[in-house]
């Protein structure tokens, strides 16, 4: 791919680089892992000074875009899934929104007695059975998360659903159930050898596990979840403004 800067153009040179490097990351070469040219060659070639071009390459590798690796060179990050706080999405919409295809590995439906604290937050006796849903999703590189689902028995979900399709478009759809509130706990545990092998990870390694309590539009409980995520594979941003 031939990179060319305009020298004559009011936009910054760095600003330039920025965006031709933004384009040429996004071929499937270098997403493949290919790694970018040596600086003293792409600056030689976009005739800037290698500080210039470090500018540009410093707010990739800032973004999570690149990673450097010292003697050996800089290439695109693997892609990592993040979730914002203040932004809450479901899993099929987070990998939606950054373009990854999904995989799911398993897919489990079964009834079950609740434990008392599951019975406790759907306000519901423990000697009611209730719809659990356990799916190991992820991409075509590999599991990144486990989620365990119970859902509570007013919403009327029979276990014959289709469930590859996303699940706030089943409960929204076809039960007229609309997540509007999620109330989340983020801890980090040492996966066992249960989670070591859904996810397909070492025992003993650090999993990111997120409880979810979703609530629908009148304020109602309707699913807790709780997600086992790869720690390599995902990110969890806290955003807070005054």
């Amino acid at each position: 791919m031939k990179l060319k800067i305009d020298h004559k153009s009011a936009v910054p040179l760095h600003v330039q680089a920025e965006q031709l490097l933004r384009s040429l990351i996004s071929k499937e070469e270098y997403i493949n892992g290919k790694f970018l040219p040596k600086e003293v060659d792409l600056a030689n070639q976009l005739a800037i000074s290698r500080s210039t071009l470090r500018q540009s390459l410093n707010k990739l590798v800032y973004e999570g875009l690149l990673v450097r690796k010292k003697g050996v060179g800089t290439k695109v990050a693997e892609q990592i899934i993040d979730s914002k706080s203040m932004n809450w999405l479901s899993f099929s919409q987070e990998m939606k929104a950054r373009g990854i295809p999904i995989k799911n590995f398993e897919l489990h439906i079964s009834w079950e007695l609740p434990s008392e604290i599951i019975a406790n937050f759907f306000e519901i006796k423990t000697d009611r059975k209730i719809l659990k849903l356990e799916r190991v999703r992820g991409s075509e590189q590999g599991p990144i998360v486990y989620f365990v689902s119970y859902f509570h028995p007013r919403i009327g979900l029979s276990g014959e659903e289709d469930f590859m399709r996303p699940l706030y478009e089943i409960l929204e759809q076809d039960y007229s159930a609309v997540a509007t509130l999620s109330k989340e706990e983020i801890t980090a545990q040492a996966a066992d050898k249960f989670i070591s092998k859904k996810l397909e990870i070492g025992i003993s390694e650090p999993v990111l596990l997120r409880k979810r309590f979703v609530f629908d539009q009148g304020d109602r409980p309707m699913e807790y979840n709780v997600g086992y995520y790869r720690s390599d594979k995902f990110k969890y941003i806290v955003e807070s403004k005054r």
